[in-house]
C-alpha cells in the first residue's frame, strides 16, 4: 500500500514537472536577452557547413557552451527557429532538474524536501531569466549526476558531471565534489570514474586546442577586463547586490528564514545533503577567484542549492513542530502547505511581472538585425555594443564592442575606462563598414568619428525601449 503511494506520489510529480514545463515554455516562448545568441550564431554556422566560428573564417571561441552549441546544431534540422528551439530545451531542463532534487530527496529518506523543492524549483524566476541559455540544462545535468550519485550509480554520475563540463567548464566542480565524496565513502581513490570522466572531456579540449590555439573561451578574459572598470560589478559585489534586493522583499524573508534553519538541519541532521552546498561553495569561490563581471546568469546554479536547503528548513520545522505540540500531528499536512502558499506565492507573482516585462532591448535587435540581413552587402562588417541578437539575424561579421568576439578589444578595459573607450578603439582598430549606435550613449564616438565618417541611413525606436538606435554607414 505504501509502495503504491509513493508510486502515485512520483507520478503526480513527473505530470506537475511535464505540465508546468509547457506552460512555462508557452508563456516564456518569445523571452529573450543578448547573450545566449552568440551561441546560437555557432550552432547557425556550424549547420550552415561554416565551421565551429562566429564570424565565418575567424577561429575564435566566444561560447562557454561547446556541448550545447552541438546539441542546438543537430536539433535545428528537425526545428531552425534556434531560440525558441533553445527555450524549449530550456523549460524541460527546469522540470528534469525538479524530479532529480525529487529523486535525490526520495534516495535520502527526506519526502518533504523532494516535494517541496520540485515544487519551488520550477517556479524559481532566476532560473526561468536564463530561458534560451545553456543554464538550465547544464545545471539539470548536475543535479542528475548528484541524484544518480546518491543511488550508488557513480560512474553514470560522472559521465554526467563530464556533459556538464563540456556544456560549461565549471561543471569540473561537480565532478570535483561528487570524486571528493566517493573518497570520503570509500577511502580511496576512484580511478575509475576519474578516468571516464577524464576520456570524456579530453577529446574537446585536445580539439578546441588544435583549432582555436586554446581550450578556453575568450569570453573568460572579457569578462575578467569587464570586472576591472569602474563602472562594472565583480561576481562577489553581484551576489551581495542580489541578496541585499531579495532581502527589501518581505514576500522573500520566508525564503531566508527557512535557508538559514536548513543549513544548521543539514549540518546536524541531514549531512547527506551538504554535497548541494558544498558544490555551491565551490561554484561561488571558483567565480569569485576568477574575477569576472557581474551577470544574472552567472547565480541561477546556485539556486537549487539555496531550493534544497529551504526545503530541507520546511521538513524541519514540521518535524519541530509535530514533536513538540500533538495538534500539529494531525494538522501538519495543512501547515505544510501554508508554508509551501508562502513560498510559492512571491515567485509565481515575480514569474507574472517577467511574462509581462521582456528585455526592452530584444526586439529593436532584432528588428536591426533583420534590417542589416535585407539591406547591406553580405561582406559587410558591422560595430556594436550588443552583438548577440543583431549578429544572429543580421549573419554579418560583428565587430563586438564588449571584447566578447575579438579579444584584444577586452585588453583596453581598465580601471578608469568606459564602453565608449572600447567603442573608439575598436572603429579605429578594424574599420566596420555600418555602425548601430544609440546616439545618446556614445557621445565622444559621435564627435570623434560618426559625425565626419559616417551617415545615418536607418532609424529604429520602439515604446519599451528608451531612446533610439541608428544605423550608419561609414566610410
Amino acid at each position: 500500500m505504501i509502495r503504491a503511494s509513493f508510486r502515485l506520489l512520483e507520478r503526480l510529480v513527473v505530470l506537475y514537472s511535464g505540465v508546468l514545463s509547457l506552460v512555462l515554455f508557452f508563456a516564456f516562448s518569445s523571452w529573450a536577452y543578448d547573450d545566449p545568441f552568440i551561441t546560437f550564431r555557432y550552432a547557425q554556422n556550424l549547420r550552415a557547413g561554416l565551421g565551429f566560428v562566429y564570424n565565418p573564417g575567424e577561429r575564435v571561441l566566444s561560447t562557454t557552451t561547446p556541448l550545447y552549441t552541438l546539441l542546438l546544431t543537430g536539433l535545428s534540422f528537425l526545428w531552425s527557429d534556434l531560440p525558441r528551439l533553445s527555450t524549449l530545451i530550456s523549460t524541460l531542463s527546469l522540470g528534469l532538474g525538479a524530479l532529480a532534487i525529487y529523486r535525490l530527496a526520495q534516495q535520502w529518506g527526506s519526502l518533504m524536501v523532494g516535494l517541496m523543492a520540485a515544487l519551488l524549483y520550477q517556479l524559481a524566476p532566476l532560473m526561468v531569466t536564463t530561458f534560451g541559455a545553456e543554464t538550465c540544462f547544464y545545471v539539470m545535468l548536475i543535479l542528475w549526476a548528484f541524484a544518480l550519485h546518491a543511488r550508488g550509480q557513480d560512474l553514470a554520475a560522472m559521465a554526467l558531471a563530464a556533459l556538464a563540463t563540456l556544456t560549461r567548464a565549471d561543471g569540473v566542480l561537480a565532478g570535483a565534489i561528487i570524486g571528493l565524496a566517493l573518497v570520503v565513502r570509500e577511502r580511496r581513490i576512484p580511478w575509475k570514474p576519474l578516468l571516464l570522466f577524464g576520456l570524456l572531456i579530453a577529446p574537446w579540449y585536445f580539439f578546441s586546442l588544435l583549432y582555436f590555439g586554446s581550450p578556453f573561451p575568450v569570453t573568460l578574459a572579457a569578462k575578467q577586463h569587464q570586472a576591472q572598470m569602474a563602472i562594472s560589478d565583480s561576481f562577489a559585489e553581484g551576489f551581495i547586490r542580489m541578496v541585499r534586493g531579495y532581502a527589501k522583499n518581505p514576500l522573500y524573508w520566508l525564503h531566508g528564514v527557512l535557508l538559514i534553519v536548513g543549513l544548521g538541519y543539514a549540518l546536524r541532521k541531514a549531512r547527506r545533503w551538504l554535497l548541494l552546498p558544498g558544490w555551491g561553495l565551490l561554484y561561488f569561490i571558483g567565480y569569485t577567484l576568477l574575477g569576472v563581471s557581474r551577470y544574472f546568469w552567472y547565480y541561477a546554479p546556485l539556486v537549487p542549492v539555496f531550493i534544497a536547503l529551504i526545503g530541507l528548513g520546511g521538513e524541519a520545522v514540521v518535524k519541530s513542530l509535530k514533536d513538540r505540540w500533538c495538534l500539529f500531528r494531525r494538522l501538519w499536512p495543512a501547515l505544510c502547505g501554508l508554508i509551501l502558499s508562502l513560498l510559492l506565492f512571491p515567485q509565481a507573482r515575480d514569474l507574472w511581472r517577467l511574462a509581462h516585462r521582456p528585455d526592452p532591448r530584444a526586439h529593436i535587435y532584432r528588428d536591426v538585425g533583420l534590417w542589416l540581413a535585407e539591406n547591406t552587402p553580405p561582406e559587410a562588417s558591422v560595430g556594436t555594443l550588443e552583438v548577440g541578437i543583431i549578429g544572429y539575424y543580421a549573419r554579418r561579421r560583428m565587430v563586438d564592442f564588449a571584447g566578447l568576439i575579438q579579444p584584444d578589444v577586452a585588453l583596453q578595459m581598465r580601471y578608469e575606462t568606459t564602453y565608449e573607450d572600447t567603442a573608439l578603439w575598436a572603429v579605429n582598430r578594424y574599420h566596420p563598414d555600418f555602425l548601430v549606435l544609440n546616439p545618446a550613449w556614445f557621445p565622444r564616438l559621435m564627435e570623434q568619428w560618426v559625425d565626419t565618417l559616417c551617415e545615418p541611413i536607418q532609424r529604429f525606436s520602439r515604446p519599451e525601449y528608451p531612446g533610439e538606435l541608428v544605423v550608419y554607414q561609414c566610410r
